[in-house]
């Protein structure tokens, strides 16, 4: 049986949305991993969405902050609904199917999007 590749558990990283189903990290590596894909966000949007969106960019800025960071274990799906905006790749050569794939918060983007999820303490 051929072994799973490499994937970085971001450890204390929170594993979804309190009191919902929106995951923030996924358990186990893949055979190959989920694709990272732009996302849209429709202005209609549910406001559950938009929660989902801006307490992961939280989480995400507590522990990385202005830093590059590894994919790794974190959930591809909610990545795309920041990806090419909020969150962008470090390399030229991104592999939006590597777990080990670099990626950083695009601070002034972020900010203009949701301020709050960039504040002390403003994450569930």
């Amino acid at each position: 049986m051929p072994s799973l590749p490499y994937m970085l558990k971001h450890r204390g990283f929170p594993s979804r949305l309190p009191g919902t189903d929106f995951q923030f990290t996924i358990r186990r590596a893949a055979p190959v991993a989920t694709k990272i894909e732009k996302r849209e966000r429709h202005p209609d949007r549910k406001k559950i969405l938009n929660e989902a969106d801006k307490n992961f960019l939280a989480c995400l800025w507590k522990a990385f902050g202005s830093e590059p960071f590894e994919r790794g274990n974190l959930d591809a799906g909610r990545l795309g609904t920041l990806f090419m905006r909020e969150v962008k790749p470090v390399d030229t050569d991104f592999d939006p199917q590597d777990y080990e794939a670099m990626l950083y918060i695009d601070e002034h983007v972020a900010r203009a999007s949701f301020p709050e999820s960039l504040e002390e303490d403003n994450y569930k």
